[in-house]
């Protein structure tokens, strides 16, 4: 029977090189009709064109392989550990703490020090969606820090703080409880760029002990222990898939 629906399973070639990782859904229909992608060694410009699992799919050059059945796991990363699926200088790696799963990839990244969730999938079309600046995918982190933030600084973190590198970080403050010196923050980032946090605290000149991811988008880290990791569950995978309608929706 599973040999059977491998044989059977059929995917748009726009949606194959989506789930590959090369690009978005409609950016792949402008590369597809630009004759850069063979199917068998024929030359296909029709995004439609239907793939089986068994084809042979190559862009520019490279030679494309997907998993028919889409996944997506969680992990609580620990410090220490690289969000990459490799690494040169034999560090630990995220995909260490899955065995098994060789073939997925992280969604963006956590610096080394940073912990918490990480989103991992072989779905190239997902991981695009949620990465894209214009999508405004809400990450929400916890951060221990030094101090309290003024008043005035959670204004200008709304507003936008310039970080270095011609950009402006921003973010917005959910939470802020204080204790003797040191002050635990709920933040809120849309737009994910390179150690933002740790660079919009640099700017502020405020010491940041913690950093730790919580959420991202809909989903939610929960109670998984540091360094475990679990599959979403189908409530979680729905709500992915809503809130790519929904984007859509809102980009028509």
């Amino acid at each position: 029977m599973q040999h059977r629906h491998f044989r059977l399973y059929k995917i748009r070639l726009n949606k194959y090189l989506a789930q590959a990782g090369v690009a978005s859904r409609r950016e792949a229909d402008l590369l597809i009709r630009a004759a850069t992608t063979t199917v068998n060694g024929i030359v296909i410009t029709d995004p439609a064109y239907q793939v089986m699992p068994t084809d042979e799919v190559v862009y520019d050059g490279r030679r494309l392989k997907i998993d028919i059945e889409p996944t997506v796991v969680m992990l609580n990363k620990p410090k220490g550990v690289i969000t990459t699926a490799r690494d040169p200088q034999n560090r630990p790696t995220v995909l260490d703490l899955i065995p098994g799963k060789t073939r997925l990839f992280p969604i963006g990244r956590l610096d080394k020090d940073t912990t918490g969730l990480i989103l991992l999938t072989n779905d190239g079309e997902l991981a695009n969606f949620l990465l894209h600046p214009r999508h405004q995918i809400p990450r929400i982190y916890v951060c221990e820090i030094e101090g309290r933030l003024s008043p005035k600084m959670i204004a200008k973190l709304s507003r936008g703080i310039f970080i270095g590198g011609g950009e402006f970080g921003r973010c917005q403050v959910l939470r802020q409880n204080t204790v003797k010196k040191r002050s635990r923050v709920t933040l809120e980032l849309t737009q994910g760029k390179k150690r933002e946090i740790r660079r919009i605290f640099s700017a502020l000149r405020v010491r940041l002990f913690t950093l730790h991811r919580i959420q991202y988008g809909p989903i939610k880290l929960g109670k998984l222990p540091e360094g475990r990791w679990r599959s979403l569950t189908t409530d979680e995978i729905a709500s992915l898939r809503k809130l790519r309608k929904r984007k859509g929706k809102i980009r028509e």
